[in-house]
């Protein structure tokens, strides 16, 4: 017997079946909606066993059974889409504050007559403010691009 039973009601199958004729799709949203749409038990639907749902859809049984329990414990929505991270894998180096000062850095006059702020002396100057303890230009660069 199994823990989570699939039962889709007929609004579900319509947007499953949508979302699989659409065409231009994200290839992991088609296959979590085969999985939902193999495992249905509504209607007198015999719902297929996990193996044979992910020998069907070119899975693991252990994502059939994971689509399975997001569906019967948030709906659609949740199966269908990847689960958000608790917690990011890294930690985000300049947070709000210290990127409105990056910004207010590069927004000011350059030093030793120079006539621009290159990315290089922008991370050093952050570091010698003590706005971080340490910055790469890789960094400032991505967060001066996500603002200009």
């Amino acid at each position: 017997m199994k823990k989570y039973v699939v039962t889709l009601t007929a609004e579900e199958r319509v947007e499953l079946t949508g979302l699989l004729a659409a065409g231009r799709t994200a290839a992991q949203k088609v296959a979590h909606a085969r999985i939902l749409l193999k495992a249905d038990t509504a209607d007198g639907r015999p719902g297929w066993t996990d193996d044979r749902i992910a020998e069907a859809v070119e899975v693991s049984t252990d994502t059939v059974g994971r689509v399975r329990q997001r569906f019967v414990e948030s709906g659609v929505a949740a199966a269908l889409t990847r689960k958000a991270q608790a917690k990011p894998s890294r930690e985000r180096v300049l947070d709000g504050a210290a990127e409105a000062r990056l910004i207010t850095l590069a927004c000011s006059p350059p030093p030793d007559e120079r006539t621009r702020w290159t990315l290089r002396m922008l991370a050093d100057k952050l570091v010698e403010l003590e706005v971080v303890p340490a910055v790469s230009a890789e960094t400032v660069r991505r967060v001066m691009k996500k603002t200009w």
